[in-house]
């Protein structure tokens, strides 16, 4: 199977909200836009801000030990990107559902993971591999 870049629509309560975060924030350059939707280049995805309102959704899921917010969205990054994306966010006072971590450890899949939310409240997850080939281990 070829992969292939994901597309993703949200909600967002306000769009000068979200291009700050994900284009100020997180590095996400902008594409195409409207006066009530955003795309946004989120590493090599497409994901699109739409204006709606708030996600809604608090639910959560145990997984090692933690609360994982659900639903969630977000990319898995070299070791190296998600180290340097953490410094950013902890340097900008972001406020972490799941502070930076390592998942899992010494199993298969163990793994680097952040969990935050954007001013919308749609929560995102950040993760990496020390090895990628263990993206889908069991």
């Amino acid at each position: 199977m070829t992969l292939r870049p994901f597309h993703l629509a949200f909600p967002v309560r306000d769009l000068a909200e979200a291009r700050s975060f994900y284009g100020g924030l997180l590095g996400c350059a902008e594409g195409r836009s409207s006066d009530e939707w955003i795309d946004f280049d989120f590493y090599g995805n497409q994901i699109v801000a739409h204006t709606g309102g708030e996600s809604g959704d608090r639910a959560s899921n145990p997984v090692d030990g933690h609360d994982i917010p659900v639903p969630h969205f977000g990319v898995v990054l070299t070791m190296e990107d998600w180290q340097a994306l953490a410094e950013r966010l902890v340097a900008a006072g972001t406020e972490f559902a799941i502070e930076p971590t390592i998942r899992f450890k010494g199993q298969p899949g163990e793994q680097a993971t952040m969990f935050f939310r954007d001013p919308s409240g749609n929560a995102l997850e950040m993760k990496a591999f020390a090895d990628d080939a263990k993206l889908f281990a069991r």
